[in-house]
C-alpha cells in the first residue's frame, strides 16, 4: 500500500521511518508546512517527497498519516476522511472539546476509518495489565497510580500551544487508566504548581500536576505528571488489588533508586524519551493501522475514544484552576 506523512517533524520523521520498513508498505510520500525540511526528511528516509499537502493528496495515498502541529488535525483528519482515505493522527484530534465534537460531527458514519495516536495501547507492558485486570486476576482493584514524568521541559515556545500539561502528557493516562481498567472517570480532583521555568507560569501552565481520580466502580486512581524528572523519562501503572497487584513499566531501566541498604540501582540506562520508551509500541500501533487501511480491522483508537480522555483532561485543568473537584458531567 502506498501511505502518505504530513508533518515531518521529530515524531513525523520517526513515523515515516517506521512506515517505510512495514510489510504492507510499499512507498511512502511526506509533505510539511516546511517543504525544505519534508525534502530533507524525505533524502534522509530514501522516501518520496511533496511540496505540500494539496501534493500529498494528489499523490493518492491508500492512507494518511498526520503527525502535524495540532492546529491542523482536524482539518486534515475531515478532509482525508470526506476524501475516502484512511487517516491516523496522532493526539489530539483537535485543540480544544468544541474542535473534538466537530470532527466527530464531520466524520461519523462516513464508513472510512480514523486513529488516534495513543500508544501506550500498543506497550506489551500496558497490554498485560489489561488482560490481568480483565480475567480478574488482581481481584476488586482499589487503587491506580499513573505517572509520566519528563527528565526536562520542552522547549519555551511549545507550552503556549501546547494545551498544558494535563492535556499534552497526562491525556496519556487518562485515556491508558480507562482501556486497561475498562470503566470510565466520574471525578477528579487536581493540583499544580510551578518551581521551574517561569515560561510555564507565562503561558498559565504548570510544571508539574497532580490528580486524584474517581472511576465509576469507585476505584482511585493517583495520577502524577512532571517536566522535570532528572533521573530519566520514568511512566509507570502500578495497579494494586484485593488479590494480587502488578506494575507496569518497572525495569531495569526504571529511574527509581531504592533507599533501602544493600538494594541494587537499576542497571539502566533510563530512557531519554518518550520515543525511545515507547518505540516498540509506536510500530506496533502503526502496523495495526496498516490493517486498517487494508480492511483487516476497525481503528483500535476511535475520536470518541480520544474525547473520553480529553474530558478528563478538562475537568482537571477546570480542577486546578477552580481548586475543587470537578464531575465529568460538568465538561461533556
Amino acid at each position: 500500500m502506498r501511505l502518505a506523512l504530513a508533518g515531518t517533524g521529530r515524531i513525523g520523521t520517526a513515523h515515516a521511518e517506521i512506515l517505510r520498513d512495514l510489510p504492507d508498505v510499499t512507498s511512502v510520500v511526506v509533505a510539511d508546512i516546511d517543504p525544505d525540511r519534508a525534502k530533507a526528511a524525505a533524502a534522509e528516509l530514501g522516501v518520496e517527497f511533496a511540496p505540500g499537502i494539496d501534493d500529498l493528496f494528489a499523490a493518492a495515498p491508500d492512507g494518511l498519516v498526520v503527525t502535524t502541529a495540532t492546529d491542523a488535525h482536524p482539518e486534515l483528519i475531515i478532509r482525508s476522511v470526506e476524501t475516502g482515505i484512511p487517516v491516523f493522527c496522532e493526539k489530539p484530534v483537535a485543540a480544544d472539546v468544541a474542535g473534538t465534537l466537530a470532527v466527530i460531527e464531520r466524520t461519523a458514519g462516513s464508513g472510512v476509518e480514523v486513529q488516534i495516536g495513543f500508544q501506550r495501547r500498543f506497550d506489551d507492558g500496558y497490554a498485560a495489565a489489561r488482560t490481568a485486570v480483565s480475567a480478574g486476576a488482581l481481584g476488586r482493584l482499589h487503587t491506580i497510580r499513573a505517572t509520566t514524568l519528563d527528565p526536562a521541559p520542552p522547549p519555551a515556545e511549545y507550552i503556549p500551544r501546547s494545551g498544558g500539561l494535563f492535556r499534552d502528557c497526562s491525556v496519556h493516562d487518562f485515556d491508558i487508566i480507562r482501556w486497561v481498567t475498562g470503566r470510565e472517570v466520574a471525578e477528579v480532583y487536581a493540583l499544580g504548581t510551578n518551581r521551574g521555568a517561569a515560561f510555564f507560569a507565562e503561558a498559565g501552565d504548570v510544571d508539574t500536576a497532580a490528580a486524584v481520580l474517581t472511576l465509576d466502580d469507585d476505584t482511585i486512581a493517583l495520577v502524577s505528571a512532571t517536566r522535570y524528572n532528572g533521573a530519566g523519562y520514568d511512566v509507570r501503572m502500578e495497579l494494586l488489588g484485593a488479590n494480587d497487584s502488578i506494575a507496569v513499566g518497572l525495569s531495569d531501566r526504571t529511574p527509581l533508586s531504592s533507599a533501602e541498604p544493600g538494594v541494587a540501582a537499576p542497571q539502566g540506562p533510563a530512557y531519554p524519551n518518550f520515543m525511545d520508551r515507547f518505540h516498540a509500541a509506536y510500530v506496533r500501533e502503526l502496523t495495526t493501522f496498516t490493517d486498517v487501511v487494508a480492511g483487516r480491522r476497525p481503528s483500535p483508537c476511535t475520536p470518541a475514544d480520544a474525547l473520553e480522555a480529553f474530558y478528563v483532561a478538562e475537568a482537571c485543568e477546570l480542577s486546578r484552576r477552580e481548586h475543587r473537584p470537578v464531575t465529568l458531567a460538568e465538561v461533556r
